[in-house]
């Protein structure tokens, strides 16, 4: 039954209708994921060779005491991006088939995740270097196992906590409160960490620990499912009491403040666009990569962090404007609905959340004025140019998004087009080009001025830009519709 299904899955990827699509977009998931695999083994060696060559520390139980945020970090990924196969699923719901095979199955494809099988290039990279120093060979393996078999415990408890977004924050607040308290010694969740995993390289008999915990984690897991797995309650749309919801002051605005009003209520209702929100908040410590390598330390890459610092809602939120109303974009269409003031609630939106972002960024101030300064001048850019960028190269976009699913999936279709891709070029390497030359010949005044002249003509501009990029939603509007109806 497994072979048939797998086989059902490369017939839905080959029958569909944006095959071409597909493959090319695969090839180039596939060059991504090879970068970060290769990204992940170097982490392996960086994890031994930093804390032994510079800080001249045992690397495993240095490792050891971070390894809780670690596990708990794993957790919160898992819960925000990954997918729960549902949707796959149902159509098997009213066959002969048995439950516990599907069950079985469901179970078993959360573990294709590149949640559950990515971190396989760091821990077993990470066993081959501590056997080649000289560790424990037992101590070695059942130190390394119970990391991956703690990881895989994750995947059976994201399951567990799907939809429960509080007991998740909670965690969450109740981890960082104790990070904090760790920094200070007031308690030193660092060191319980480091004295309970060094136990399982001290005594490997204690591996037995966490395959029974994961045996038990399966089994709950399969019970909670069985006994959700029913079209009309596991998995069907969640029902609540419906709500009127506004913020007052923007109706103010006629259908522009109306449009805002809908985008923050389907923010707060909806958990795709929750999780878009959440990403686009943990872009803010992209910077911080540039502790890690030297590389992020020129200026054109200093420029391209900032882009992101402060265009991560951008980036997000505005890839899939207006993959988001997709579920009701043709009803939409049949109406009087003004064409500008839509994308205007949007560009209001983005706008906003890249001037936040240009506040919080200050934090870097701390590191450096110039990083600060060449950070503002990646937002200055952001609200100018590729605001308004963003929301034209939205009219190829092609990917609907459910709204109503109830896992964390953001569209059953991959979205790839040429022309998204050429619209990089004035998104990423116009700014980088023109930071990099005028910092290069006088300083990063001038640099954030250039950027900043850029970004202020494009916004005195945006009125005709508007116009442009509504022909241009016009024009795409048909097959617009065609693909978010499935057709």
């Amino acid at each position: 039954m497994l072979q048939r299904f797998i086989k059902l899955e490369f017939k839905s990827f080959f029958r569909s209708s944006s095959l071409a699509t597909n493959i090319i977009v695969k090839i180039f998931q596939l060059l991504g994921m090879l970068y970060l695999l290769m990204m992940f083994v170097f982490v392996a060696f960086g994890a031994f060779y930093f804390p032994k060559k510079e800080l001249h520390v045992d690397p495993m139980p240095f490792i050891s005491r971070f390894l809780i945020y670690w596990l708990v970090a794993d957790l919160f990924l898992r819960y925000f991006f990954q997918q729960m196969p549902t949707q796959n699923i149902k159509p098997f719901l009213t066959m002969n088939i048995k439950k516990n095979t599907l069950v079985n199955y469901m179970i078993s494809k959360t573990f294709s995740s590149f949640f559950s099988w990515g971190g396989l290039f760091i821990y077993i990279p990470l066993l081959g270097i501590l056997l080649y120093n000289g560790y424990s060979i037992e101590g070695s393996f059942s130190w390394i196992f119970t990391i991956i078999i703690l990881i895989f415990c994750n995947n059976f408890l994201n399951v567990l906590l799907n939809g429960k977004d509080i007991v998740v924050w909670i965690v969450g607040a109740v981890l960082v409160l104790a990070a904090g308290l760790d920094y200070y010694k007031i308690i030193s969740l660092s060191s319980i960490s480091e004295l309970l995993f060094m136990k399982f390289y001290q005594h490997w008999w204690l591996i037995i620990v966490p395959i029974l915990l994961m045996i038990v984690g399966f089994m709950i897991t399969k019970k909670y499912i069985a006994g959700n797995f029913y079209l009309d309650k596991g998995l069907e749309m969640k029902q609540e009491v419906g709500k009127t919801e506004s913020i007052q002051f923007l109706n103010h605005y006629g259908v522009l403040g109306t449009f805002i009003n809908n985008d923050i209520r389907m923010i707060k209702r909806s958990k795709a666009a929750k999780s878009i929100t959440m990403g686009s908040f943990l872009f803010l410590f992209y910077g911080l990569l540039m502790f890690s390598s030297p590389i992020y330390q020129t200026p054109y890459m200093e420029l391209f962090m900032g882009l992101f610092v402060t265009g991560g809602f951008l980036f997000m939120f505005g890839q899939r404007v207006p993959s988001f109303d997709s579920s009701y974009y043709p009803l939409m269409m049949t109406l009087n609905v003004p064409y500008k003031e839509y994308l205007k609630a949007k560009w209001w939106m983005i706008v906003s959340a890249v001037a936040v972002s240009m506040v919080l960024a200050i934090g870097y101030a701390f590191v450096s004025w110039d990083l600060y300064f060449t950070f503002l001048a990646a937002g200055l850019y952001n609200v100018g140019v590729n605001s308004q960028i963003v929301l034209l190269s939205g009219a190829y976009n092609k990917n609907p998004v459910d709204l109503n699913a109830r896992g964390k999936t953001l569209g059953k279709k991959n979205n790839f087009s040429f022309k998204s891709i050429i619209l990089m070029l004035p998104q990423m390497v116009l700014p980088m080009a023109v930071f990099a030359g005028t910092k290069y010949m006088f300083g990063t005044t001038a640099a954030v001025a250039s950027l900043g002249v850029l970004g202020l003509i494009g916004f005195l501009l945006r009125e005709k830009f508007f116009d442009f990029i509504v022909k241009l939603y016009k024009k795409e509007k048909y097959s617009t519709i065609k693909a978010f109806k499935g057709n």
